[in-house]
């Protein structure tokens, strides 16, 4: 005999687990300071977690944390700000109009593929070695994908809505603000998300052609003295400023869908 399925208000909606996320990452720290100092993992290829924490509180507190970060976060900014406001623009411009779609998505589909890394020197010849390079390879890099996602998602907006829109009266310019920009902002928020994740590693190879500070110049100093510590560090910086921004961005979807159920 079949068993019915229970309702569930929520539909499929996942639900939200506190600390699961923190206990694994703490428990893959516990077994490589163990495996570290247990000699099964020698420390030319992993260092002990211990003793890159230890590194990122002596960068802290002598203050060149700060001194790598901060034009690290500024370069990121500015880049990404550019290229992803652009990109949004662009893929709604596609999305509602027929010639901007004609025009410019065999464009983007010429650009998309293209590895933006190997772009950085020709970035340099064009815009120079200083920050100027550093912004416009974030800026190109984060801009194709916003593009994709954007459009994308404006095409995935339910057709049925817009229909009962026009029906109901309403303007070309009230059914894109009530119903099209709402109904998109899904999956441009997850668009957002994976450019951002490209600038991050587009300004870490910026960052190590003609910077001297920033943390993928502090990276490629590392390496070159194969100081894993200081290398492990730079990377964990990366990775916490992929997480912060991860999370400000959860926050940012979590205020603009709370109309979803």
């Amino acid at each position: 005999m079949s068993q019915p399925v229970p309702y569930r208000g929520g539909g499929f909606r996942p639900k939200r687990i506190r600390g699961l996320g923190l206990l694994v990452f703490i428990a893959l720290l516990l077994i490589a300071e163990w495996g570290t100092r247990a000699g099964w993992i020698t420390n030319l290829t992993l260092p002990r977690p211990s003793d890159v924490i230890r590194t990122l509180w002596d960068l802290a507190v002598s203050g060149m944390l700060w001194t790598h970060l901060g034009p690290s976060l500024g370069r990121l900014t500015v880049g990404a700000f550019f290229g992803a406001g652009v990109g949004v623009l662009v893929g709604v411009a596609i999305g509602l109009s027929s010639m901007m779609r004609a025009a410019m998505v065999p464009l983007v589909a010429a650009l998309f593929p293209i590895p933006k890394i190997a772009l950085l020197p020709l970035f340099v010849i064009w815009f120079g070695i200083d920050e100027m390079s550093k912004y416009a390879l974030i800026a190109f890099g984060t801009f194709t994908p916003t593009v994709v996602a954007t459009y994308g998602a404006v095409d995935n907006v339910d057709r049925t809505l817009i229909k009962m829109g026009q029906s109901f009266g309403l303007s070309r310019i009230s059914i894109i603000r009530k119903i099209v920009l709402p109904g998109a902002m899904p999956g441009i928020l997850s668009g957002l998300r994976i450019s951002l994740a490209i600038a991050i590693i587009l300004l870490t190879a910026a960052e190590m052609i003609g910077a001297e500070y920033g943390i993928g110049a502090y990276i490629l100093q590392a390496g070159a003295l194969y100081d894993l510590e200081r290398l492990f560090a730079g990377v964990t910086i990366l990775s916490v400023l992929g997480v912060t921004l991860s999370f400000v961005l959860g926050r940012v979807e979590g205020r603009v869908l709370r109309w979803r159920i």
